[in-house]
């Protein structure tokens, strides 16, 4: 199945900082069904509008970040568990190579993580989901609730939940379930691309916006000069 397994991508990012501990090896996954209000990535649920991409080509991707030395593997979305076959292939493959001799431990002296985010709840995950998600340390489960604000660190709302399933997803995680964000946590990470031939530069945002930090972005660059168009976040 690794070999010949395959995701549908949004895209993929390192490194990654808000979204687990660490610079981490960021991958979102392309189509969503649960499409919940307020998302701030609507752009992912379609299922035909990412890039299908070979695991082992993910894989190389994770390798690279290894010999980075990044702290971890963040796999979000779009929703993840709509791809269990390809999923499970991907995380299985990044536990084998996180495993390796030659694989630096983080600064904490375990190796590097792999965080899940779903927005399924625990109960509604199908078999096939549950043993796709088998390498994972750490799940962040529950859909994304706009009415339900948090600051819970790495949570987008207060009924999501932030599971530690390992070992090591206890020691990472385990220091943060009841955590709110602070000043030391990035909130936010801009990245700006190339400026595309019709003049225009695609930014994207990586991490949890709190209440009202997208209007603000758009008002802000509005102010500057700078209108946001077709952003993510807008039907």
């Amino acid at each position: 199945m690794g070999n010949t397994a395959r995701l549908d991508i949004s895209g993929t990012h390192l490194p990654l900082l808000t979204l687990g501990p660490g610079a981490r090896l960021g991958v979102w996954v392309q189509g969503c069904v649960l499409a919940c209000p307020g998302c701030m990535s609507r752009h992912t649920w379609d299922p035909a509008g990412g890039t299908r991409v070979p695991v082992a080509d993910l894989l190389g991707l994770w390798r690279q970040a290894l010999e980075r030395g990044a702290s971890g593997l963040t796999v979000s979305g779009g929703e993840p568990c709509d791809q269990p076959a390809g999923l499970g292939a991907f995380l299985k493959g990044a536990h084998d190579l996180r495993s390796a001799p030659s694989v630096r431990p983080t600064s904490d002296g375990g190796a590097p993580d792999l965080l899940v985010y779903t927005g399924y709840e625990e109960d509604e995950l199908t078999t096939e989901q549950r043993a796709a998600l088998g390498p994972a340390d750490a799940v962040v489960t529950g859909r994304f609730r706009i009415t339900e604000p948090t600051d819970l660190v790495w949570r987008g709302s207060a009924n999501q939940r932030m599971v530690p399933r390992t070992e090591l997803g206890r020691l990472r995680y385990g220091p943060h379930l009841a955590r709110t964000r602070d000043p030391r946590d990035v909130g936010l990470q801009v990245v700006v691309d190339r400026r595309t031939r019709d003049g225009t530069w695609p930014v994207r945002w990586y991490g949890i916006p709190r209440p009202g930090d997208l209007t603000a972005m758009e008002r802000e660059g509005a102010r500057r000069g700078l209108p946001l168009s077709a952003p993510s976040w807008r039907p």
